[in-house]
């Protein structure tokens, strides 16, 4: 009988702090939950930084491939070729398209 004495009076004790820590992580999970949701969904202006700074280098490497496509063609088109003529216009049209969506360089 003295073992089942001894527990009932350690256990409790030894449990007080483990209870206590549960109750205060379910009390504090509504609103970890809450804060993890508004970070998700919100973009920091660094992130949105990052983002355009992406866009705007894809931008530009596609400008700068379809003008050394022009160049090719153009090249081509000099030497006498329709077909190159033909498609240097429509690489012509395409750059003309995406130019207003990438920054001037800076003049040096």
């Amino acid at each position: 009988m003295r073992p089942v004495l001894y527990l009932a009076v350690v256990l409790p004790l030894a449990l007080g702090g483990c209870l206590a820590k549960t109750v205060v992580d379910v009390a504090t999970a509504p609103v970890k939950v809450a804060s993890k949701g508004v970070d998700l969904m919100t973009t920091s202006q660094s992130e949105a930084d990052e983002k355009r700074g992406r866009e705007l280098r894809k931008r530009e490497e596609a400008l700068g491939k379809l003008q050394r496509e022009y160049d090719q063609q153009s090249k081509y088109c000099i030497r006498g070729s329709q077909s190159a003529c033909d498609q240097a216009r429509r690489t012509y049209d395409k750059i003309q398209a995406i130019t207003p969506t990438v920054p001037a360089q800076p003049r040096r």
